[in-house]
């Protein structure tokens, strides 16, 4: 079992979980995951809940290609009135907060979240690692080489599980020197890779466990999906849950989902099919 630092609370991971994706804007690439007011999200995590879900992630910020970045101050206006309403609604609901600014991570916990959620682990805000240690905040950090304005941008590697490899290996060590011990890693499903390297991750998932972190996977409805299928993001739940069956196959531990009960369905399967 892993045990993650949560803000006043602990993120047990002893199987596979179910993280739930609230996204806060109107610009993420799947239109029917926009949540654009607060009784939308709040009906939205109570249908979660009801599907089984561990802990929600909510963002305010789109990281699609060529989605216009917004500021702090935008997402902090956005995330907080939301964070306290789902507080409130649910006291004891784990709550992520997707962002890499370090001042948004700061405010969200203090109005509530556990864990912050940076898919730069780190690299885009230098007092990121230094909020998350004082917070005693959970933290999940990407495998991301572009920078903050070319975050697509695939770089030339020959093996995509050896950079993954050597690049949390360094981020282990550099995040050990602010206080950050355990957290979960994500290899970027998606970000500056190409679709092979892309599903070369989820066949080779396991070989990251040396790693010795849990694994968070962010595959859900993107476009090495659908575009391999001929298909739209609308139309990807079934290569969706294709991937995350071969995931958990491969020992994931956190399924960052759209559709929490397509995914919770596969984690009650698993035992019987493993």
């Amino acid at each position: 079992m892993f045990k993650i630092p949560a803000k006043d609370s602990t993120w047990a991971i002893a199987t596979p979980q179910v993280m739930g994706i609230i996204n806060c804007t109107s610009d993420s690439f799947y239109a029917a995951s926009r949540q654009e007011n607060l009784k939308s999200v709040l009906l939205k995590v109570g249908q979660f809940i009801n599907e089984g879900v561990n802990l929600i992630d909510i963002g305010a910020q789109s990281t699609r290609p060529n989605a216009q970045l917004v500021s702090a101050e935008v997402e902090i206006e956005h995330l907080i009135p939301i964070l306290l309403s789902i507080r409130k609604a649910y006291p004891h609901l784990l709550i992520s907060i997707d962002t890499f600014y370090a001042s948004v991570a700061n405010a969200c916990l203090d109005a509530g979240a556990n864990i912050i959620n940076d898919i730069s682990c780190g690299s885009f805000d230098s007092a990121m690692l230094g909020v998350v240690s004082t917070q005693h905040a959970g933290f999940i950090g990407m495998y991301l080489t572009g920078s903050i304005h070319a975050m697509h941008t695939i770089a030339a590697r020959e093996n995509i599980i050896a950079s993954l490899i050597a690049f949390f290996e360094e981020k282990k060590k550099i995040l050990s020197l602010a206080g950050i011990h355990q957290w979960v890693i994500d290899p970027g499903f998606g970000f500056g890779k190409t679709v092979e390297e892309n599903f070369t991750i989820v066949r080779e998932l396991a070989s990251l466990k040396k790693i010795g972190l849990p694994l968070l996977l962010g595959a859900s409805r993107k476009s090495s999906i659908y575009k391999t299928l001929g298909s739209s993001a609308e139309e990807a739940l079934n290569g969706t849950t294709m991937v995350h069956t071969v995931a958990l196959l491969n020992e994931v531990n956190i399924l960052r989902v759209h559709d929490v009960k397509e995914a919770a369905e596969l984690i009650k399967l698993l035992p019987y099919l493993k």
